[in-house]
């Protein structure tokens, strides 16, 4: 009676394991701080959960990209996550999971066709136009309203570079800001070793900001290497980023970087893989999840140490 309750009961785990749920994750870029970070929170959550995942890379090629959420569809996964290269190409992943009738969550990059979404399609991301307000209203503080800055962009066409960059100049217009004047602004596309080659650029051209502004960490830093290899005091210079990368912290620690605004790798991907996860399960969900940006100051930089 033992063996066969013992058989029984492998039997039932075994159903449990191949009933696990598969699910995709299509990720715009493996090779940026912030992106590592919420990818390697998705599989820990997984992990938790019991859930199987597969990563691919798309290397910032929207093709690519396509090509790999085709392919998940095709071959069956219970739901897909993407973080997308490019927004407006939210369209086409979203009509090709609706094609092959397989869940998609986005994650971090609002797609431009939020509005269209199926049934069973949904977002989980932060605001970008907050991120850009909470970065460029503590620069404006700190320069008493009044210099010069430049702004570092990221990659054009993202939501992250929209939305940040629409805030910074809103704030920059308003009447406590006007008195900053803005030198010049390019896109570096959230990395590091571009930021360091414009910024470079624009200090052999004669460019002396009193501030840079940057729509990431990433370009932050790279701006901060350019700067301390001309020999510019950190302290006459402010600078600033988003995400709250490790690198990022450091730095403030250091006394380079003055500002960054947390987004919450851990909220984001938690909040991806549940959402998918609901809609597999045919459980009440929320088309559109936002988690908050958090300014980061050294006032508060030991409250975020840990959190990414």
């Amino acid at each position: 009676m033992k063996k066969i309750l013992t058989a029984s009961a492998i039997c039932a785990l075994m159903a449990g394991a191949a009933h696990a749920e598969r699910i995709g994750v299509a990720m715009s870029l493996f090779d940026d701080n912030f992106l590592t970070v919420l990818r390697h929170n998705i599989s820990d959550h997984a992990e938790e959960l019991g859930v199987e995942v597969q990563m691919e890379d798309a290397q910032g090629d929207i093709a690519r990209q396509q090509s790999q959420i085709q392919s998940f569809a095709a071959s069956g996964v219970d739901g897909i996550i993407t973080m997308l290269v490019d927004a407006d190409s939210g369209r086409a992943m979203s009509e090709m999971a609706a094609q092959y009738d397989v869940p998609l969550v986005f994650v971090n990059m609002l797609p431009a066709n939020m509005e269209e979404f199926p049934a069973d399609q949904a977002w989980v991301g932060s605001d970008e136009e907050q991120a850009g307000r909470l970065q460029t209203s503590e620069v404006c503080k700190l320069m008493g309203g009044k210099g010069e800055a430049v702004i570092l962009m990221g990659q054009l066409g993202t939501t992250g570079q929209r939305g940040r960059t629409k805030a910074t100049e809103e704030v920059l217009a308003g009447e406590d800001c006007n008195g900053i004047t803005v030198l010049d602004q390019q896109a570096a596309n959230w990395m590091r070793t571009p930021a360091l080659d414009l910024m470079t650029n624009w200090m052999t051209s004669g460019l002396k900001p009193d501030a840079i502004i940057a729509n990431n960490d990433e370009m932050a830093l790279g701006a901060i290497q350019a700067l301390k290899s001309a020999g510019i005091p950190m302290d006459e210079v402010i600078v600033a980023g988003v995400d709250a990368t490790q690198d990022a912290l450091v730095a403030m620690d250091a006394g380079e970087l003055d500002v960054t605004v947390y987004q919450s790798a851990k909220g984001q991907a938690q909040g991806a893989l549940d959402t998918i996860l609901k809609i597999i399960r045919d459980e009440d969900y929320d088309q559109r999840v936002t988690v908050p940006f958090e300014l980061v100051t050294p006032d508060n930089l030991s409250e975020y140490k840990t959190k990414n």
